[in-house]
């Protein structure tokens, strides 16, 4: 690497290290990964919308039920109309699809998905579904796609308490931890 390539990287380095408190940050994952209980317990720092619960109780963000998952479709154009100017914490498996300042990923062992997917009355195919997707990097490689692997942070929130993984949204939001895209794999599930 030339001197000069070098001090850019530490240019960029160092603005990283430092870059303040974002304004509106997607907390996502595939679902099972623990972002509603985690966000709740930042309702009190920060205006936490959760996503999944909005678009349930207004039946102007969804187009369809999809029978074959018992899921609403999203109409994501509505919902953006819906969100206007909001600024905070943005908690949903589709937050990444929203104009945001940084994503924050929580992943979690698929095997743990799947178990926590049956504990909420999930059929076994969607709780497959979901463990397959998480070892696959979807909602992750989506997030890197539409916002660069610079404003994105990866939580393995597996083996981690909710107010752990809280305490690891927070930096996100603060700028007190650097982006980690690409930091956590499950292809062993594979």
């Amino acid at each position: 690497m030339s001197g000069d390539a070098e001090a850019a990287a530490r240019a960029d380095a160092e603005e990283r290290t430092d870059r303040g408190r974002a304004d509106r940050v997607a907390v996502t994952g595939t679902p099972g990964t623990g972002k509603s209980t985690a966000t709740a317990l930042l309702e009190d720092e920060y205006d936490v919308i959760h996503l999944n619960e909005r678009i349930k109780s207004d039946d102007d963000l969804w187009t369809e039920r999809d029978a074959d998952r018992d899921t609403l479709v999203a109409d994501l154009d509505a919902v953006r109309d819906h969100l206007g100017d909001w600024t905070g914490v943005l908690d949903s498996h589709l937050a990444h699809r929203f104009d945001v300042d940084r994503v924050v990923v929580l992943r979690c062992r698929p095997e743990a998905i799947e178990s926590r997917l049956a504990e909420r009355g999930e059929s076994s195919e969607t709780a497959a579904e979901n463990a397959e997707s998480e070892a696959l990097d979807v909602i992750l490689s989506e997030a890197v796609a539409e916002h660069g692997a610079e404003n994105v942070y990866e939580v393995d929130a597996t083996d981690r308490e909710p107010a752990a993984v809280a305490d690891a949204i927070r930096a996100a939001v603060e700028g007190e931890r650097e982006p980690s895209a690409g930091t956590v794999d499950f292809i062993d599930y594979i």
